[in-house]
């Protein structure tokens, strides 16, 4: 059994905590949030742009820390699960590793490339995990491209477009900071650039146009420039100005033999395009509720620790590397020409 300790009971905290009772191999053990309320159970005030509303838990059993350090030196805790904004994922985990703790912090690993590096080093000079909480690839529609690129069903992967589009989420008062929640290339682009990083490799540069709002890209268009040169791989994202604009993703992939569609705005299921014509939608095994997906992710880090085997998805250089994508796109808007990375 893994014991896991969750720092910061945020919405994704509470997202974690529930997808753990789906989790076979690990169990939450304890807590460590600054909001009185919230370390009592009273989860009332949690609320996110999907998923269930917070109320009141029942925590018995389940240790409640104020202090970061305290619930570091509990020698109950094999992993600590990283919930808090992303300024504080370096130095948490950071001490979490120091501490002899295997890290799954959720994504982005960092707002700064030195950080993340810093986290990635220490996890290595520690002999301990660090996982990042990338959860894309364990959707439905992104697992079984993955699954169809890795398999060659259809032969080799030619590149294709991903989009991530929303609204201004003005609720979000930080979210244009860049020491908040680093605007939307670090907290919504970087799913799709550890996606592309995972199916392409690093690419050698990035050409992107956008706008810019302050010190943040806003929206933009990037193109990936590969080592091989017939890969066609671009991505569009950012925010739009009208309200009216619900939250979009999807993609077309292309392959030598198939075309992958899945898009959320116009309610595109995946769909196979072959090229003898024909039109295949295939069924997935739907979830019961919107943690499951998470609950994917949790088993598989909590696979990692169990058996020493580090996760593939969840590794910390891949999510490194896609915060160097993003920082190299953001250069490549400012100035305006291809820049390598």
């Amino acid at each position: 059994m893994i014991n896991v300790g969750i720092c910061g009971l945020g919405f994704m905290g509470m997202i974690h905590y529930l997808a753990y009772q789906k989790v076979r191999g690990a169990k939450v053990k304890a807590i460590c949030e600054k909001i009185p309320e919230r370390l009592a159970g009273d989860w009332r005030s949690i609320k996110g742009n999907f998923g269930p509303r917070g109320k009141k838990m029942n925590l018995a059993g389940i240790a409640t820390y104020s202090e970061l350090d305290k619930m570091l030196a509990d020698p109950n805790i094999d992993m600590v699960d990283i919930c808090l904004p992303p300024c504080a994922h370096a130095e948490t985990a950071i001490a979490a590793l120091k501490a002899g703790k295997h890290v799954l912090c959720e994504k982005p690993i960092a707002l700064a490339v030195d950080d993340a590096r810093r986290m990635v080093k220490t996890a290595n000079q520690a002999g301990k995990m660090l996982m990042i909480a990338h959860v894309l690839p364990f959707f439905a529609a992104y697992r079984f491209a993955l699954n169809t690129i890795q398999s060659k069903k259809y032969g080799r992967f030619l590149g294709g477009n991903f989009t991530r589009v929303i609204s201004d989420p003005l609720w979000l008062k930080d979210f244009y900071d860049p020491n908040g929640c680093g605007g939307p290339m670090v907290d919504l682009h970087i799913h799709d650039a550890h996606f592309i990083r995972l199916i392409c490799g690093m690419p050698k540069a990035v050409h992107s146009v956008g706008r810019m709002r302050g010190r943040v890209a806003e929206y933009f268009n990037t193109q990936f420039l590969c080592s091989d040169p017939s890969l066609v791989v671009t991505a569009t994202s950012g925010v739009i100005n009208q309200q009216g604009r619900p939250f979009t993703n999807g993609y077309e992939i292309h392959l030598q033999r198939a075309t992958l569609l899945f898009e959320s705005w116009t309610q595109t299921p995946v769909t196979v395009l072959t090229d003898d014509g024909r039109v295949r939608r295939p069924k997935f095994t739907s979830g019961t509720d919107e943690t499951d997906d998470f609950a994917a992710e949790l088993t598989e880090a909590t696979k990692a620790v169990a058996t020493g085997k580090p996760s593939k998805l969840l590794d910390g250089q891949l999510a490194l590397d896609a915060l160097i994508l993003g920082q190299k796109q953001t250069e490549s808007i400012v100035k305006r020409r291809p820049v390598r990375v």
